[in-house]
């Protein structure tokens, strides 16, 4: 990205507005060069059409099969409590913390592998590293359901921990790489509206394979692992047809479709796809004090989260249900959250107020799970189920948005997703061990533990987020950053990326 040349000075506050809209054009216009327009000589109207159908035939390749992968995924990762109820823990010898270690141990894993996932996914390209990740955490799904003993379980769950740990980070780093600042939040948020409508869908198949217990001499919580990672594996199988690399690669393109989203991605201000590996970039990542800030926020949207969708069928069991009926009863709470996730990706794309959109949503979710924790009605506490879903599964979706909006340069972004999820995801650890059978139903511990990660991570961290961002945009505004680019090489401005006067973070 190149800069105006050292001499060009502002004079005075009231000269900003017509500097700032020159320096924007000219960097429009130079991003731009060395793209042909394949639509030169078409009115405002017909370039329109063009675009409304050329982003609907993106969506109908990529979006749905990533929402598959990303169901598989969560599948995968959270049946382990449906397996408890239909009784995992009494046929491997389980006791105390056992079922606590297995899911502790995971997110470790899962946790130490993601800051380095998006960077393989760029050297290895999303074909190559989408396909190998979901055929092996297939297997090992697979291999969970063949344990013997608690040992076993223990080292399935590390292994699951490293192979699922490139997806998540992977496709919203992905998908960023394909969509407008303004587009993106609606994608992010179907794409995780699967992991809802895993536990939606979750806690139906859970119920139906359990039936198989005994078939084969596997009881039906070994069921319920076989038979889910065998169907993931299944899927990973059409990974290599169905997953493309990058915009000025993709197959489903012609060459001037290819042209059209290369030019939508340079208009919005955003880097190609392209971009060559540059080691400045992680750097520049580690020193961004938005990553961190961003990584504080995520922290209150992933320990509720695993919190959540690891323990809901202990805490039905808790309010009094059991087996089947447990099982299907986790199914409402989910099919709400995702109808939530989806609108929320809807809402911020139209307004751009992603900070304002967490702040109402994690409000719902301290109601909620205030109403968990302050009484043992168990219709109160039900109640309460569907705004503690609520004011969890959009926020993910939105603050990674959130994030990539406002991180430039595809490697950069890349890093920073992959601090921030895995950051997130370390917190697992905490949600794998707050929820205490003997405290059923009101489970202080676990509730209280959710609530001070809303109140303190997500809503403070949004609104301090929130804050700083719209201080900077006011300096960028007003003209107080215009010479922050003074003295730099253009080598040095580029890897600043959204560190410039020109670029407006969103709120």
């Amino acid at each position: 990205m190149s800069s105006l040349p050292h001499d060009v000075e502002v004079k005075d506050e009231g000269r900003f507005s017509h500097d700032k809209d020159q320096e924007v054009r000219i960097e429009r216009s130079e991003s731009l060069d060395g793209l042909p327009d394949p639509d030169a000589g078409k009115s405002d109207e017909e370039r329109k059409k063009i675009d409304r159908a050329l982003m609907w035939k993106v969506d109908r390749w990529l979006i749905p099969w990533l929402c598959l992968l990303y169901l598989l995924s969560f599948l995968d990762r959270t049946n382990i409590g449906n397996a408890r109820l239909a009784g995992m823990e009494d046929d491997l010898g389980m006791a105390g913390h056992d079922y606590n270690n297995t899911l502790t141990i995971f997110f470790i894993s899962y946790a130490l592998a993601e800051p380095i996932t998006n960077i393989l996914l760029k050297r290895l390209t999303p074909r190559i590293f989408f396909t190998a990740i979901i055929f092996l955490w297939g297997l090992i799904m697979t291999l969970m359901g063949l344990v013997q003993n608690y040992s076993g379980l223990l080292a399935c769950r590390w292994f699951l921990g490293l192979a699922e740990a490139g997806l998540f980070p992977g496709v919203n780093y992905y998908l960023s790489c394909w969509y407008k600042r303004t587009e993106l939040g609606i994608r992010a948020a179907t794409f995780f509206s699967a992991a809802a409508l895993a536990g939606s869908f979750g806690g139906l198949l859970a119920a139906a394979i359990a039936q198989m217990d005994g078939i084969g001499g596997k009881p039906g919580w070994a069921w319920i692992f076989i038979i889910e990672g065998l169907a993931t594996m299944f899927v990973g199988g059409f990974c290599w047809w169905m997953v493309f690399d990058w915009p000025d690669t993709a197959r489903f393109l012609s060459p001037d479709e290819r042209i059209r989203v290369r030019r939508r991605l340079a208009a919005d201000k955003q880097s190609s796809s392209a971009e060559e590996y540059d080691r400045r970039h992680i750097f520049a990542a580690l020193r961004d004090w938005k990553t961190w800030g961003y990584a504080f926020i995520y922290m209150g949207c992933l320990c509720p989260l695993y919190a959540f969708s690891l323990f809901l069928p202990t805490i039905l069991r808790g309010m009094g249900y059991a087996g089947t009926r447990a099982q299907l009863l986790s199914v409402p709470p989910y099919a709400v959250a995702a109808a939530m996730t989806i609108f929320i990706g809807w809402f911020a794309d139209r307004t751009r107020w992603r900070g304002y959109c967490n702040m109402a949503v994690v409000s719902c979710g301290i109601v909620g799970f205030v109403m968990l924790i302050s009484t043992a009605s168990p219709r109160v506490q039900y109640a309460g189920t569907f705004l503690g879903a609520v004011g969890i599964y959009p926020t993910i979706a939105n603050t990674l948005s959130w994030a990539a909006n406002n991180i430039e340069g595809v490697y950069k972004r890349g890093v920073v997703i992959g601090i921030v999820v895995g950051w997130g995801n370390l917190n697992g650890v905490v949600s794998s061990n707050i929820y205490i059978t003997g405290e059923a139903p009101r489970f202080w511990t676990g509730h209280g533990v959710v609530l001070a990660y809303q109140v303190i991570c997500l809503l403070g961290g949004t609104i301090f987020m929130h804050v700083m961002l719209r201080v900077e945009n006011a300096k960028r505004k007003s003209g107080k950053r215009d010479r922050m680019h003074e003295g730099k090489t253009p080598e040095q401005v580029w890897v600043a990326g959204d560190n410039r006067p020109d670029f407006i973070y969103t709120l």
